[in-house]
């Protein structure tokens, strides 16, 4: 498989990730509209290309050990309006537009369980 090449005006944001040893970085991926945390998951280096390049979010898949595009298979895609990069450069912020739900057991969110409610 031809691995993707970013846009060059990627390059310099790209440089500036800290990928872990694991050459991963966590993306949060949030609605665009109503910026409501949608899930968490993992990128490598030709995962995020792949997202620049086609616009649709790409994850990298620590289980199968392969690139996962969001949606491929259920219809559930993440049209990536902005990427953003946290102050450490060491976690992804995807802005979507999310089609269906997010998470794989079929709600909206990944983050539909509350543990606390603190006041």
């Amino acid at each position: 498989m031809k691995k993707p090449k970013p846009l060059k005006a990627h390059l310099s944001l790209m440089e500036q990730i800290k990928f872990d040893d694991k050459g991963l970085v966590p993306a949060i991926a949030q609605d665009s509209t109503s910026k409501e945390v949608l899930m968490m998951a993992y990128m490598n280096h030709d995962s995020l290309a792949r997202t620049i390049e086609t616009g649709y979010a790409t994850y990298w898949s620590r289980s199968r050990q392969e690139l996962w595009k969001k949606g491929a298979t259920s219809g559930n895609v993440q049209k990536v309006q902005r990427i953003m990069l946290d102050c450490d450069g060491d976690t992804i912020l995807l802005s979507v537009d999310q089609t269906g739900h997010a998470c794989h057991k079929g709600e909206r969110t990944c983050f539909h369980r509350e543990l606390a409610a603190i006041s």
